[in-house]
């Protein structure tokens, strides 16, 4: 396996979101956006990783190489990221962040699938690979609060702009692979997504995502309005990251001993709380402290224990498209969904009420997966 270079691109991919993130708002918020527009930018972020993952999955799930794809679509980020530098007003900032977002977007997943035929038969190393996209999201998300407590939030775009040549370039380095399971062995797509458990995961990871959303829109902005710096933003938002690193070295000891569904149910009612602390205990540092460490739950383990499950449940031929579901409903379809009610709830309802919409989002998933998602993981499905 190459678990280098496989490494490396998780490593810039998400140097790139230690940089968007945190800060996406803070910078548009600086450009004179008010709460509903941003919450409006940033769900552009969302709402173009529910299209391009489905048909960049569409594609290479047809023509079953999938490193060209995601070479071509690193490549297109960066030349269409450009258009942040010369557009102005609120239309020119969505055309471009909607342009580049797209391919931006469709990489990844296409490269979760490669990861997982690499990995072949020892699916829960993936925890081990993916970490280093969260100390890729450390080193930036630290580098640039300090940075930003120096110079302005105009620096942000350049920053963006090299991770994503980062993206690019350890694209080129890493070799495709072809899927795990013999064509043959294949259901049909739509046969797979008529199961229940099927329908109620992808529900339960829109509304964690939903919640995310919330959080990612509008975290540093409630910090910053309370008094903290950029350099105790990114000092927190690394926290969360850290913790996720720590959890991603002994996740495959979780998901081997109690398996993906219990992993995903306590990373479900442990974002409940998370969320419910950030809304209502901002004043307090260590309080917050402590709900950025359930970033190893909210986020780390409940990720990979949901593309654990997507693996299993999407084999051969369906992966590509598995993974971008999982993309576009979860990341895309939950994340615009939470920043845009974010943006409506944030100046009249305050930030108690939108992060406990963020938590009623998470438990209403933690019942859904409780009642639909069975202990075994779907590795048995056959076709009609």
């Amino acid at each position: 396996m190459p678990y280098w270079r496989l490494s490396g691109f998780y490593f810039f991919y998400f140097a790139s979101l230690g940089a968007l993130v945190p800060y996406w708002g803070l910078y548009l918020q600086a450009q004179g956006f008010d709460a509903l527009a941003i919450g409006q930018l940033m769900a552009i972020l969302y709402a173009t990783k529910i299209v391009a993952p489905l048909v960049w999955g569409q594609l290479a799930d047809r023509s079953g190489r999938r490193m060209p794809l995601v070479r071509l679509a690193a490549l297109l980020s960066i030349v269409l990221f450009g258009l942040i530098f010369i557009g102005e007003g609120f239309w020119a900032t969505a055309l471009a962040m909607a342009l580049f977002s797209f391919f931006w977007n469709a990489s990844l997943p296409q490269l979760e699938a490669v990861t997982f035929n690499h990995l072949r038969h020892r699916p829960t190393r993936y925890a081990l690979v993916r970490l280093w996209g969260s100390v890729g999201f450390i080193l930036v998300v630290l580098g640039l609060g300090l940075a930003l407590h120096a110079h302005s939030l105009s620096i942000l775009p350049w920053w963006v702009l090299a991770v994503f040549v980062g993206i690019w370039l350890s694209s080129l380095l890493i070799p495709d692979s072809a899927p795990a399971r013999p064509e043959a062995s294949t259901p049909r797509l739509n046969a797979l997504l008529r199961r229940p458990e099927v329908l109620a995961f992808f529900a339960a990871c829109l509304l964690m995502q939903l919640a995310h959303g919330i959080y990612y829109a509008f975290y540093s902005i409630h910090l910053e309005a309370n008094g903290y710096g950029t350099d105790a933003v990114g000092g927190l938002w690394a926290l969360g990251v850290i913790a996720e690193v720590a959890i991603f070295l002994v996740t495959h000891r979780l998901l081997e001993r109690f398996g993906a569904r219990r992993v995903l149910l306590w990373s479900l009612g442990l974002a409940v709380a998370r969320w419910l602390v950030i809304g209502a205990w901002v004043e307090l540092v260590w309080l917050q402290a402590c709900a950025q460490l359930l970033h190893a739950a909210t986020f780390g383990t409940f990720h990979a224990a949901a593309i654990h499950w997507v693996h299993h449940a999407f084999p051969g031929r369906t992966q590509g498209r598995g993974q971008a579901l999982y993309s576009a409903l979860s990341f895309g379809a939950g994340g615009a969904a939470g920043s845009l009610i974010g943006g409506v709830l944030w100046e009249d309802a305050g930030a108690l009420l939108t992060f406990g919409v963020a938590a009623l989002a998470s438990l209403l998933g933690w019942w859904l997966a409780w009642r639909w998602l069975t202990p075994a993981l779907p590795q048995t499905v056959s076709a009609d």
